[in-house]
């Protein structure tokens, strides 16, 4: 008989994020419940509830889990992005995957729907911390934190919208299904170019 393995809290609780992560891309965010998640990784109801407290209590892990997940490789893409060794593109790209195909933009608006909008808390207050790790370097180059918090907001705003209704709105006005992208893309390298060192 193959007995499991024992993990430990941390490894649990990590486990438990990364399955309703896969489950929330997969089947979207109603499936997320603790029943579903404890099945898929083989633990039990009780084991989940021990880690998060309630359905409501997972998702708004995941949301932390996601925006940690997200802004971790945000940072790495402008730090290269401002040392020549990446794009704007690649920016805007992991921004708007992170609430299409990551699914934080159904996430988000699910807790919403279900009232449970303190669960979004996780997810500004770490953009937010992006924000304040970005701005001191981004200040080296000339660049005022108060803009950089203007395109944080910007970005994750056009992210947002274009994960719930980019494509249907982007095709019903006769534009690509990227414009909202192309746009952000646009702001982005505008606001680079204009914060280069002057010589």
């Amino acid at each position: 008989m193959a007995t499991r393995k024992r993990l430990s809290p941390e490894e649990s609780r990590l486990a438990a994020l990364e399955s309703a992560r896969a489950l929330l891309i997969e089947t979207g965010p109603q499936s997320v419940t603790l029943k579903a998640v404890a099945s898929r990784i083989g633990r039990t109801h009780a084991n989940l509830l021990h880690h998060f407290g309630s359905a409501a209590g997972l998702q708004k892990a995941l949301a932390g889990h996601l925006a940690k997940t997200v802004c971790d490789t945000i940072i790495d893409a402008v730090r290269a992005s401002r040392a020549g060794l990446g794009s704007p593109r690649e920016v805007v790209d992991l921004a708007f995957d992170a609430f299409d195909k990551e699914g934080a933009g159904a996430l988000a608006s699910w807790m919403i729907l279900t009232g449970n909008e303190d669960a979004l808390t996780p997810i500004v207050e770490t953009i937010h911390q992006l924000v304040d790790e970005i701005a001191p370097e981004e200040a080296a180059h000339g660049v005022d934190a108060m803009h950089v918090h203007e395109e944080t907001l910007a970005l994750v705003l056009m992210a947002m919208g274009d994960a719930l209704i980019g494509t249907a709105l982007a095709r019903s006005l006769g534009l690509p299904d990227t414009a909202a992208r192309d746009r952000a893309e646009r702001m982005l390298t505008r606001s680079m170019e204009a914060n280069l060192p002057k010589r």
